[in-house]
């Protein structure tokens, strides 16, 4: 994240190769999960999560992914007031308010001073952040915000430590929905054990403060957030660091790392709790469209939160069919809420299927190689032992009945996406 990007880097280098291991580790144990498999360990996940339901604020306020707009990756710290307004505008007249994105959500760089009683005030570039939320909620919208349980921000912004009660306070009296925490400075006062006590601190102030806000932390996969995310009353967790470094602008690379990385997380999704791999990059810098409905098709497999972070008021046609194309969100929001999973690879040429509503099964198969390349899905394989009906979801086309397997030829960095039953 900008400047914070420094500060960050060594925890990016240290979750890569945290990621690495895992990846080669779930890639060998996991490539035979089926259907029935990915449903039974989301049941198990339910049962093991109850004792703690008590605690999270509530699963009602993420019972599918959320979806939304996030500043950052389109802003940064130089967002401002009136971005905020221009994209809750946008997000109107581009119908992806229409298509179910719900949070406006400010990231990082809003903060001012504190006052005497040690509560937060804005920063001259959001004047009146009450006045913001209102305007976000009045054109049917919910409005997010962002800290640190650290003393600093990841833009050296303050953070919350030390000052939980009064932020959530603050947040419940402007009027906030949505609570992104991230790391950032914590790791300078907090050892790694600490975590999940800093994590529940801020969501314990948030319960008094009295006013529903979905939960969303963000300490990069570090410590496993997955596991005790539900405890500390999380409603989603980021697994890995930024899909975007910014940097190089690989974006394809690192999108194909952070997304095929969520492998093996499967058991902790689910209605009111879910895997975050980062921001939607439709529409900045760095991918191609084929690039741009892979991401679009792989998040909705994993039953990821689907955030845009881009400058909607300068999204193509094309990049505005792909972030809002029904068929493709339906996957992702499909009320079972099962993480999709990987069944197959052969060289560049993966195929992940996500278990839907009604017996119905959604598959991807994703082409990361630099040609196109044949990809085929073996129906046996992924609980069929019958004939099936198979639509294309990208194009809109129903392909009709299939015996035993379907094959196809998939474009370079490219994705096909089907729906079978």
């Amino acid at each position: 994240m900008g400047q914070p990007q420094i500060l960050c880097g060594k925890e990016i280098q240290v979750t890569r190769t945290n990621q690495s291991i895992l990846m080669r580790v779930l890639h060998e144990t996991n490539r035979t999960v089926i259907k029935a498999g990915a449903m039974l360990a989301s049941l198990g996940l339910v049962i093991l999560l109850l004792a703690g339901s008590a605690r999270a604020q509530s699963s009602e306020l993420a019972a599918t992914p959320p979806m939304g707009w996030n500043a950052w990756y389109a802003f940064g710290c130089h967002v401002t007031e009136a971005d905020i307004r221009a994209s809750v505008d946008a997000m109107i007249s581009n119908g992806m308010k229409a298509a179910g994105y719900q949070y406006v959500n400010l990231d990082d760089c809003w903060q001012g001073k504190r006052d005497a009683k040690g509560f937060i005030h804005a920063n001259n570039r959001f004047p009146d952040m009450k006045a913001l939320a209102d305007y976000v909620h009045r054109h049917g919208f919910k409005f997010g915000i962002y800290s640190s349980p650290g003393p600093k921000t990841c833009g050296q912004y303050p953070g919350s430590y030390g000052y939980e009660k009064q932020d959530a306070e603050t947040y419940a009296k402007w009027g906030v929905d949505f609570v992104k925490y991230d790391w950032c400075s914590a790791r300078l006062v907090y050892k790694p054990s600490q975590t999940e006590a800093a994590y529940e601190k801020m969501h314990k102030a948030l319960v008094r403060a009295g006013r529903p806000m979905i939960y969303s932390l963000c300490e990069y996969g570090l410590e496993a957030p997955w596991v005790w995310g539900p405890k500390v009353g999380a409603n989603l967790w980021r697994t890995t660091t930024d899909v975007s470094n910014r940097i190089d602008y690989q974006e394809y690379e690192r999108m194909m790392f952070v997304g095929f990385g969520q492998e093996g997380l499967q058991p902790y999704a689910g209605p009111g709790h879910w895997n975050d791999p980062d921001f939607l990059q439709i529409g900045n810098r760095g991918l191609d469209l084929n690039e741009d409905r892979t991401q679009m098709s792989l998040w909705s497999l994993l039953a990821a939160p689907l955030f845009s972070s881009a400058d909607l008021t300068r999204l193509t046609a094309a990049q505005l069919a792909i972030l809002t194309d029904h068929e493709v969100i339906a996957i992702d929001q499909d009320p079972e809420g099962i993480q999709g999973h990987r069944v197959s690879q052969l060289g560049p040429v993966e195929v992940w299927v996500k278990p839907l509503s009604g017996g119905r099964m959604a598959v991807g198969l994703i082409n990361s190689g630099e040609s196109p390349l044949p990809a085929s899905v073996n129906f046996s394989k992924i609980g069929f032992s019958h004939p099936v009906h198979v639509r294309d979801l990208w194009e809109k086309k129903d392909l009709g009945e299939f015996q035993r397997s379907f094959k196809t030829m998939v474009p370079k960095h490219g994705v096909v996406m089907i729906e079978v039953h």
